[in-house]
């Protein structure tokens, strides 16, 4: 039976998942050429300083009357806030005020090679920027470490400027390479003001959600970061170093050539040069290189993993900007057509539906071309960042990439951070995934699919009816019948179009834990049913239930496209494992979630554990594992 109040919560905290994501998807099927787009996390870094960080700012400075301030960027962007908690961009930019030095020059200094500045509103201190802010009153005989805890800073170090706010001393605004940061009592305690600052200068995205539940890039200055489930705030990555670097040195020194991209799958490795050269390398032997007419440096190379002699090219320069191969590297041909003369920073592709991705100064297009002949396309490249351009326009785009389903289409904006939406090409070639965690798993009998980019108003194969949930224009939800059997099925949906018939793979069971959509796993207490997460931690001890599908056939047998009842649940036939950082817990209980339709509840009972903190679950039936997530364990 299920506990006191669980129940109800589920059902409200599933509703809203499924509401949210079924109107995003209607809107984005409703305006193909502008999706409707969602932050994935926000422009901050955890670095375990007085707040947030972000990236360097150079200027800080008041408005002569002191209710607004202004800072520079690193890019020479210009940022205003007068609430000290948002900013907008500022165009033109007003010109801060002129540093001015001290008069002479101090007694001593608390630190070699500081940069010495009074600031305006206080001309009687001297301020010291170094690796700390130092500030003395007596012309430098003492000095005051405004910044330091023993021996760290609170907010970063590399110090670049300093502001005092007009009529109130006490306020200090302080920039260096991690950001923005203000003091209310002259220096004796800071806080951040990097959480909204459009300042992170995401350069990849290394991994989309996925198995692991969280998303990695890597940036300039702070190297690679990771955005743990649920989590507004980037924090540095426990490992994931980019290792493209080491190939793109490895194949500089094969080809004697500065190499700037590499694209690999299978036996196949594609580079390209700083000076427009691509090559194809197979077997470790490289074939002679392809001069790209009118040159420019080879940004990105994408490769179709399935069909590695498919590559496209990403090219900066004032040459072509999209190259594209079908015969592995033989020729290379031009895909620019209407797309702006610009530079281009990355590509990604999905083979079989033709659809193209790239990145660039103007924001990220979409074009479709044939991907698998070397057939003359027209592209018509259509901008899907239109929304969220600048008061100039323009929104750069510095990566894009679509995850492992190719359902979700991820991009790095320029200063902004990391975006998403339901892929555009979905709307035209429509995709089966996981309902719980949105990946191309096998489904099982039972489950829950998530059918991308269609509206289905009826689903059915081997002559058994797969019950609609939900439907919108850009997304259905069906249920796998408990009848069905695989290993394939061919699936036939009735759609806006008309029929459509796509293949399914079916295996006896295929779990996977729900996570929403930004990475956050319907993990709940099982006493209060109430959602865990870093806010409402697990504890040492006690049950967690676990919200998750594709655990097969039940016990006793339940009619496909009905609510399990909230009494006594059907149980899972098949044994259900749950593990907990590597070492199995106890499931104390596998059934249908009452209240749902295709969704599992798996309640586990926690041992009395000393290393609290983030730990990684999933759970096992039948040999086959599910997604990984994260618990936050407490006393």
């Amino acid at each position: 039976m299920c506990h006191k109040g669980t129940a109800p919560v589920l059902v409200r905290w599933f509703l809203c998942l499924v509401a949210t994501g079924l109107a995003a998807s209607a809107q984005t099927a409703s305006q193909s050429i502008a999706p409707e787009w969602r932050r994935v996390g926000s422009a901050a870094v955890d670095r375990r300083l007085a707040g947030p960080a972000t990236g360097p700012v150079v200027r800080v400075w008041f408005s002569p009357q002191g209710g607004v301030l202004f800072a520079r960027t690193q890019s020479g962007k210009v940022f205003q806030t007068v609430d000290f908690a948002t900013w907008a961009l500022v165009s033109p930019a007003p010109d801060p005020p002129p540093a001015t030095p001290p008069t002479s020059f101090p007694a001593r200094l608390p630190e070699s090679d500081l940069q010495l500045v009074t600031a305006a509103g206080d001309p009687s201190r001297i301020y010291g920027l170094g690796r700390q802010l130092f500030s003395s009153d007596d012309g430098g005989q003492s000095w005051s470490n405004l910044t330091a805890y023993r021996s760290a800073s609170v907010v970063g170090g590399g110090m670049h400027d300093v502001a005092v706010a007009p009529g109130n001393p006490d306020q200090l605004v302080l920039a260096n390479d991690y950001g923005v940061w203000r003091s209310m009592d002259a220096g004796l305690s800071w806080s951040g003001l990097n959480l909204t600052l459009p300042n992170l200068a995401v350069r990849r995205i290394l991994a989309t959600q996925g198995s692991t539940g969280d998303t990695r890039i890597q940036l300039d200055n702070l190297g690679v970061l990771e955005l743990q489930p649920g989590a507004a705030v980037w924090q540095p990555a426990a490992q994931g170093a980019d290792t493209d670097l080491a190939l793109r040195e490895r194949y500089s020194a094969v080809l004697g050539a500065t190499v700037s991209a590499v694209g690999v799958a299978q036996d196949k490795v594609y580079a390209g040069s700083a000076d427009g050269r691509l090559w194809a390398v197979r077997d470790g032997v490289p074939g002679l290189p392809w001069q790209v007419p009118g040159g420019g440096r080879v940004e990105r190379i994408f490769v179709d993993p399935a069909a590695p002699d498919t590559a496209l090219a990403a090219l900066s320069g004032s040459g072509a900007h999209v190259l594209r191969t079908t015969n592995g590297g033989v020729f290379w041909d031009s895909l620019d057509y209407n797309l702006p003369s610009m530079p281009v920073h990355a590509v990604t592709a999905d083979r079989v539906a033709g659809a193209i991705y790239v990145a660039t100064d103007k924001g990220v297009f979409y074009g479709q071309a044939d991907l698998q002949t070397a057939a003359a396309d027209a592209v018509n490249w259509i901008n899907l960042t239109s929304a969220l351009a600048g008061p100039d326009g323009a929104l750069p785009a510095e990566d894009v990439r679509l995850d492992s389903a190719g359902a979700q289409l991820y991009i790095a904006v320029d200063g902004y951070g990391v975006y998403a939406t339901l892929a555009p090409h979905r709307l035209r070639n429509p995709q089966i995934v996981n309902a719980a965690d949105f990946s191309t798993r096998p489904a099982a009998p039972g489950s829950l699919l998530s059918v991308m980019g269609t509206r289905v108003s009826a689903a059915r194969a081997a002559n058994l009816d797969y019950p609609v949930l939900a439907a919108a224009d850009g997304e259905s939800q069906i249920q796998v019948p408990f009848e069905a059997v695989g290993p394939n099925v061919s699936l036939e949906l009735q759609t806006a179009a008309g029929s459509r018939t796509m293949g399914l793979a079916v295996m006896a069971v295929s779990p996977a834990i729900l996570v929403a959509r930004d990475g956050t796993p319907a993990l709940f207490d099982a006493d209060t049913g109430l959602p865990l997460d870093g806010r409402n931690p697990a504890h040492s001890n006690g049950r967690v239930q676990i919200m998750a599908t594709g655990l097969g056939k039940v016990r006793p047998n339940w009619p496909s496209g009905m609510a399990a009842p909230l009494a006594n649940p059907p149980a899972v036939e098949v044994p259900v494992k749950a593990v907990l950082d590597g070492s199995p817990v106890q499931v104390t209980r596998a059934t249908l979630a009452g209240g749902y339709v295709g969704f599992y509840i798996v309640e586990v009972q926690l041992p009395v554990v000393s290393n609290l903190g983030t730990s990684s679950l999933y759970i096992s039936a039948d040999g086959q594992d599910s997604n990984h997530v994260q618990l936050v364990l407490e006393p």
